[in-house]
């Protein structure tokens, strides 16, 4: 009964009317498109008052895949319309706590992946990173960088210092064509 609760809760607060409920809380697959929408929603409204609420009604989830997707897509979109690291650094201390209801793999899962923005944001922010500090972030981000850094130095460390053959490429090849441009 609860899940039909949470689930009739956060479609109604996200103003979406199309969903069944029953269907959603029968079917992971149909709450799991559901939860997306519900964080479209949340990440594009102004306000970040509710999205911790938000996400600890999500996290109540019998299903832990499904909850954690929805979480990771919210910092994701989050993250990616945050001004800098301290802001999405001060939003994400409030999910945190939530995250650990979460068997400890997925918890840590969305930690990292909290870790990985605030250094991206770092980055975008003109902090060029040490290969020490570049060998903590992950094969995820080390592509992600690769493929959106516009910093030459980041670049040039990448396709030194990248973990794997795809990443150092990709940031050679980028660094060479910035280089061109120039």
């Amino acid at each position: 009964m609860t899940l039909r609760i949470d689930v009739a809760a956060l479609l109604a607060e996200a103003g979406i009317v199309d969903v069944d409920v029953d269907e959603a809380v029968a079917d992971e697959h149909v709450r799991s498109s559901a939860y997306g929408r519900v964080v479209s929603v949340t990440a594009s409204s102004r306000s970040r008052d509710r999205d911790g609420a938000i996400v600890a009604t999500i996290l109540r989830d019998p299903i832990e895949v499904v909850s954690k997707a929805a979480v990771v897509d919210l910092v994701d979109r989050i993250a990616r319309k945050a001004i800098g690291p301290a802001e999405f650094r001060q939003w994400s201390a409030g999910l945190l706590p939530e995250t650990d209801r979460l068997h400890p793999g997925n918890s840590e899962f969305i930690r990292r992946r909290i870790h990985d923005w605030v250094f991206c944001l770092s980055v975008n922010d003109g902090h060029v990173p040490s290969p020490g500090e570049l060998a903590e972030v992950t094969r995820w981000m080390q592509r992600l960088l690769a493929q959106e850094s516009t910093s030459p130095p980041v670049l040039a460390l990448l396709a030194e210092s990248g973990v794997t053959r795809k990443v150092r490429n990709i940031a050679k090849n980028r660094a060479v064509s910035h280089n061109a441009r120039q």
